[in-house]
């Protein structure tokens, strides 16, 4: 079947990821999905509509269009198992839709096939793969699906330097680099005017707040958070009250109940009492970020840092890991730390008084980061890897 390059006019693009919920790669997948379709070209994001889910944690600008295929639980099933047969009912279903991934239904012809993880970069056979950042995994299973998702893709992306960096490393084809964009407007409303309201709800709730979103996991760094929440006490002036640290979402593939049980143990050991929202509504997630006295990202492991720019967005003060990638991005506009002990002094200085050139510079760099420019750079690299790919090995346009 032949094949025209499509030039300058709309693209059909399919976007795969792993899960409806609230998850760093999910957003971005979303927000990549909508800024594409309003640019004009026709989009479908699939995932897996994990437990019931009808689909993704917030609703869907139109011109997307969600294909949710059902995943239902089952009881006692083990990671490595789940992550088979997600791969499998993904790809199942991609197959039967998609005629260059081995379908009979040529409608569903894509021009490009982008995964956004691991999981949906094993489920398409010839895609284009973002890589957010390169975890260690131990499950067998999930250790073969992160090597086949790294070697098996005709391109890769990643949203920062830093992260194309550690991909050439491990060698594969060299990544290309193409910045996320972020939610700017929506946080920087939720720290205005129209969101006193909100903001004062969720102050009047929980009073001055330390917040991390993203649960309690290794990768967010969360012992090194609870260990800095215990030092604070010595760096904060004679009878100032510690602050509250306020968790917010958790929901993951990933079975980390035996980590998060140490961490919440090491808690009560040290009288550091977290606060554990989980998952929050979408539309109420930026007040309470915007209410935060100082939001706190001491992951270990990032490709870019969505929640920190959305908390930068809303004028709140951040301290981070010191992390390549987050210098990367984040220079001048964050405290980083590396360990307890600076985590804890950065929490303090940010607690202790306004830091105007920070915020300025945090202001200035959320709102350079938009979707639409991350779409246009994201249609620019599909173009060029089309043109550059052999008309044999590309699919067939619809």
């Amino acid at each position: 079947m032949s094949w025209t390059a499509p030039g300058d006019g709309p693209l059909r693009i399919a976007l795969l990821t792993y899960s409806t919920k609230a998850r760093g790669g999910v957003v971005a997948t979303l927000c990549l999905a909508e800024a594409l379709a309003r640019a004009g070209h026709r989009v479908d994001v699939w995932t897996l509509a994990r437990g019931g889910d009808g689909g993704f944690f917030r609703p869907v600008e139109a011109g997307v269009t969600v294909r949710a295929v059902p995943f239902p639980d089952r009881a006692g099933e083990s990671v490595g198992d789940r992550v088979l047969r997600s791969i499998e009912v993904l790809g199942a279903a991609f197959r039967g839709h998609h005629p260059a991934a081995g379908g009979d239904d040529a409608a569903g012809g894509y021009d490009v096939v982008h995964a956004q993880d691991c999981i949906s970069a094993n489920a398409a056979p010839d895609c284009i793969r973002t890589v957010h950042h390169l975890d260690a995994f131990t499950t067998p299973e999930l250790v073969a699906c992160h090597e086949r998702a790294l070697r098996r893709p005709y391109a890769h992306v990643c949203v920062a330097a830093g992260g194309a960096a550690a991909r050439a490393a491990g060698g594969g084809s060299a990544p290309r680099v193409t910045p996320n964009g972020g939610a700017a407007p929506r946080c920087a409303a939720a720290a205005g005017p129209a969101g006193a309201a909100p903001r004062a709800r969720w102050r009047g709730r929980l009073g001055r707040y330390v917040l991390a979103v993203g649960g309690i996991e290794p990768r967010k760094g969360t012992a090194d958070l609870v260990e800095a929440m215990s030092l604070l006490r010595g760096r904060l002036p004679a009878g100032e009250p510690v602050p509250p640290l306020v968790v917010a979402g958790g929901e993951t593939l990933f079975d980390y109940r035996d980590y998060r049980a140490r961490v919440l143990a090491r808690a009560a050991e040290l009288g550091v009492g977290p606060v554990l929202l989980g998952p929050v509504d979408h539309a109420e997630l930026p007040s309470l970020v915007a209410a935060a006295a100082v939001f706190a990202f001491p992951s270990v492991k990032e490709g870019f840092g969505l929640a920190a720019l959305e908390a930068l967005a809303a004028g709140v003060p951040v301290v981070a890991s010191d992390l390549p990638v987050l210098r990367e991005v984040f220079a001048g506009a964050v405290r980083f730390a590396d360990g307890p002990a600076e985590l804890a002094a950065g929490l303090a200085a940010s607690l202790a008084a306004p830091d105007p050139a920070r915020r300025a510079a945090g202001l200035t760099l959320a709102a350079r980061h938009s979707w639409d420019a991350a779409a246009a750079a994201h249609a620019d690299l599909y173009r060029g890897l089309l043109a550059d790919r052999r008309p044999a090995a590309s699919p067939a346009r619809p």
